[in-house]
């Protein structure tokens, strides 16, 4: 066998197809070709801190033979990592599926305990394999299981520094493993035997505090030590205790308090005791050198109030106090399951300019999200100012003009987006802020007294959600790949545990902004987990007759602004979205009895089938389309998505109900809007013919027509932009998925002003809010309402869609637009099967179109051959070929496909 290895290792190493092995006892085996990867709980890789009852399991395979699928599979969980495949918690069986979601159904779940799980699967040819052994942990699961108490330092919300905790305990066993518990009202930054734990920041994440609030698990065992050890809390106000004042009245919430915590460290020693380090009475605490801290405006630090070794052993806290016991903030605490914010990436300052010698501005050369880390030398006292800016005044000063306009300071003491720090005078010194982020690209940094600072005195954290990526996308077009990326730019800078508007102006959940912007998000990244805690928000912020806010959450505002269903569309429109994107309908379940209560309130004020409620096409270019219109769309977009999860869950009165609804508003709003001799919606604005064309309200005989005349539209505005935010939605989609790609492409690809790529090469490196680089008003630099051009690359030239039948990219629908004025394109997307990918190249009249679709996956592919033929790998597709079957025509005449999982080097020519 060795032999054999040595002589063909690529045999061996590419195919696996004929390797076999042979055992101790002369017996040979089959290397299994099939194999389960990507195993994850609740969409998170080896989680610990689940509550979830019944969790989800899910899998991909590894298989890249033609035609790979599972034909069944087996689930197993235990206790015990040794003996799993006895699966004392649950043993599915041998279940015939092919389905890579599944949820939990064994034994009821205890909490605080670890679970060991494994996949079998049987692949095409009845071959079983196995995975590797994954693990999830469940968290606390019920209230009564914590035993720690809610402790506080005192009840002054407008006390200013932040206050640090701690409590010294001696473990006298060997310690095997060790998990921090920490719930909190507010923002924490655990510190363990002297050192800051862990790499999360902004933990745990922004709710409406007094109906739910979060808790975060971190395994500490590496930080815990045999004998004597110090536990460290320093705690932040975060949106809990909000003391700087804006347009939104964050400061009335009606949560507000001093920030407080409960934490539960469960250690385990190796002699299985076990052993609880809880907060109580027997903590104490004091005020910290963080002398001001805001999420919305900046933090203030005065390293002379320092205090060595505070979260050390053997620190003498004897002028500490002892702290106080608080009511809990509500009676809903459960775990923060989803990807934490953090650190991802560090900035190198690009230039600086030295104005004079006590300030200095420094570019980052690019706008981000998230905090700068000074180091500088100066005598004690000297305040240095740290002023964070989009852009620069003419004479080289940061300005701040277009992002604190909503900001309504009391006075001087909280500079908007400025952070302050006293120097101690010992020597170097170093300060990022800890409880807040910005959004920014220049910093001007200004002195009390001289100091020196060099290029690298200064750099930028972007921070965000972790979410991974999971789609790219590159083209023949420079500036096309710039926007694909300032584009993703923006939807990270705004997503800190919610999709926000922008990062420094506002950090408000703006509804709109964000289901726009949320196919973007879930082509590109692995958003679910951000996304379910999000739409929780909205539970939670509901009113009983169905109104939402139209920023979530809320301290308040919001209810009485903005949030009518061209907004508030997001209780449907992303669960709807998920469902799509991942085959995971909980998220629809969960919110179904919302939706439906949303609907009913529209209905309530809307009874004719039409509604004015709403904000309009925000912010567009010139032609202003009818607040009743692109409302009412919205209104058909939620009751049709009602209807639909009807259907998928059985509910068949209300499948009926909202059915009939969706199509009464359909028939009012083509009576009112739609000139059927002209087939013409309204004035004919791009918004007014792509909002109805896009969202189905067009009917199937006009739609043609309809499309004509939204492409003549387009041609006599010189293919550049005339639509608002409602409008960025659907002008591109309508276009491509309607027979006018090309175009969509010109508008896309346009670099003269009003256009995306106006934007770009005028260096913009995120998107903004506004068309006009000049205008007056709305013009943050890093804004997501306009990103779903980061979606139409993936649809209007990558052609790929899940496909509602077989959701969760089970079946991909794949229509190619090869477009004029672009040579190639290429797009991958990581779905829950596997890597899908989708890329083309012109060469003279042929188009070479690569095609993957992953393993346990199939996909329908629609193309245009009229005068052309399909080849795939050299051969002209016929009617007897396994992989590529013919299945007739669209409506629109293209030729349709039917493609196994595989790899397809097709041809068009």
């Amino acid at each position: 066998m060795l032999r054999f290895l040595k002589a063909r290792p690529s045999q061996f190493v590419c195919s696996l197809l004929l390797v076999i092995t042979t055992g101790i006892s002369g017996a040979v085996f089959a290397v299994p070709q099939c194999t389960p990867v990507k195993l994850q709980c609740e969409h998170l890789g080896n989680p610990i801190g689940i509550d979830n009852v019944h969790p989800r399991f899910s899998w991909q395979l590894q298989d890249t033979r033609p035609g790979a699928k599972q034909l069944a599979y087996q689930i197993v969980v235990s206790t015990d990592s040794i003996a799993l495949d006895q699966a004392n918690t649950w043993q599915s069986g041998k279940i015939n599926s092919d389905v890579t979601l599944v949820t939990y159904a064994g034994k009821p779940l205890q909490p605080q305990t670890r679970y060991y799980w494994k996949i079998f699967v049987w692949d095409k040819d009845g071959v079983k394999s196995s995975s590797t052994t994954h693990a999830f942990e469940t968290g606390m699961m019920q209230a009564e299981n914590w035993k720690g108490a809610w402790i506080s330092d005192n009840d002054d919300i407008n006390l200013k520094p932040a206050a640090y905790f701690r409590k010294e305990v001696n473990l006298s066993k060997k310690i095997k493993f060790a998990r921090a518990y920490v719930a909190a009202a507010g923002l924490f930054e655990l510190s363990i035997n002297g050192r800051r734990f862990g790499d999360h920041y902004l933990d745990p994440m922004y709710t409406r505090f007094d109906r739910r609030t979060l808790y975060v698990v971190h395994d500490v065992t590496a930080s815990l030590q045999q004998g004597k050890n110090a536990i460290g809390m320093l705690m932040g106000n975060g949106w809990y205790n909000h003391q700087s004042t804006a347009v939104w009245f964050f400061d009335k919430a009606p949560w507000r308090g001093r920030p407080t915590f409960c934490m539960d460290i469960k250690i385990t020693f190796e002699d299985g005791s076990t052993e609880t380090i809880s907060s109580g009475k027997d903590w104490k605490t004091s005020l910290s050198p963080v002398i001001f801290n805001s999420i919305y405006t900046a933090e203030h630090y005065d390293a002379r109030l320092e205090q060595q070794g505070w979260d050390s052993p053997g620190f003498n806290d004897s002028k500490w106090k002892d702290v106080i016991y608080r009511a809990a903030p509500s009676t809903n605490i459960v775990s923060q399951m989803m990807y934490p914010v953090k650190h991802i990436e560090e900035i190198p300052t690009a230039h600086l300019n030295k104005l004079n010698d006590t300030t200095y501005v420094f570019d980052l050369g690019r706008n981000i999200a998230g905090v700068s880390h000074i180091t500088v030398q100066g005598e004690a006292g000297t305040i240095i100012s740290l002023r964070h800016a989009e852009r620069l005044n003419e004479n080289g000063h940061v300005d701040q003009s277009n992002i604190d306009v909503h900001y309504r300071p009391k006075d001087n003491t909280d500079p908007f987006q400025t952070d302050i720090f006293i120097l101690s005078g010992k020597g170097e010194e170093s300060f990022e802020p800890r409880f807040n982020y910005k959004g920014f690209q220049y910093v001007e940094v200004t002195s009390s007294k001289p100091v020196t600072l060099s290029q690298q005195s200064l750099k930028g954290y972007f921070m965000h959600s972790a979410v991974p990526a999971i789609g790219s996308v590159s083209t023949s077009n420079q500036m096309m790949n710039k926007l694909w990326w300032a584009t993703n730019n923006s939807y990270l800078s705004n997503l800190f545990g919610y999709p926000t508007d922008c990062p420094q102006r506002e950090k408000n959940g703006w509804t709109g902004d964000a289901h726009i912007a949320s196919e973007t998000g879930l082509y590109n990244f692995d958003g679910i987990t951000v996304y379910e805690k999000w739409l929780a928000d909205h539970r939670d912020e509901q009113q009983p007759n169905g109104t939402l806010p139209s920023i979530i959450p809320t301290g308040g505002w919001g209810y009485e602004w903005g949030n009518g269903p061209d907004w508030t569309s997001t209780i449907a429109i992303i669960p709807w979205n998920i469902y799509m994107f991942y085959g995971d309908e909980k998220l629809l379940h969960d919110c179904y009895d919302n939706i439906k209560r949303y609907v009913d309130r529209i209905t309530a004020v809307s009874p004719t089938g039409l509604t004015t409620w709403g904000l309009g096409d925000w912010v567009p270019v010139k032609s202003q389309s009818p607040v009743e219109l692109t409302s009412s769309v919205y209104y058909f977009v939620d009751a049709t998505i009602l209807a639909k999860a009807a259907k998928l869950f059985n509910k068949t009165e209300d499948f009926d109900t909202y059915s009939k609804l969706a199509e009464k508003i359909k028939n009012a709003f083509n009576s009112k809007y739609l000139n059927k001799q002209t087939g013409i919606y309204g004035k004919g604005t791009q918004t007014e013919m792509s909002a109805p064309l896009h969202w189905g309200l067009a009917p199937a005989e006009l739609k043609a027509k309809i499309a004509a005349n939204l492409a003549e539209r387009v041609k006599l505005d010189s293919f550049h932009l005339d639509v608002g935010l409602l409008g960025t939605k659907t002008i591109l989609n309508a276009l491509s998925e309607n027979g006018y790609a090309d175009a969509a492409y010109k508008i896309a690809a346009q670099e003269n002003f009003p256009s995306w790529g106006w934007w770009i090469v005028n260096g913009a490196t995120t998107l903004y809010e506004n068309w006009p680089i000049d205008a007056k008003s709305d013009i943050s630099r890093n804004h997501i309402m306009f990103g779903e051009i980061g979606a139409w690359m993936y649809k209007g030239l990558g052609g790929i869609f899940p496909d509602e039948s077989k959701p969760g990219f089970k079946n991909v629908l794949l229509q190619p637009n090869f477009v004029d004025g672009l040579d190639s394109f290429s797009a991958t997307h990581d779905a829950p099967g596997g890597r899908i990918t989708s890329s083309w190249k012109k060469n003279r009249n042929e188009v070479a179109y690569n095609v993957v679709v992953p393993a346990n996956t199939t996909a329908t592919l629609a193309l245009d051959l009229i005068n052309k033929a399909l080849y795939n790998d050299g051969k002209m597709v016929s009617s007897t070929d396994k992989a590529v079957r013919a299945i007739g025509k669209t409506e629109k005449g293209l030729s349709r496909y039917s493609l196994t999982a595989g790899n397809y080097n097709f041809v068009i020519k």
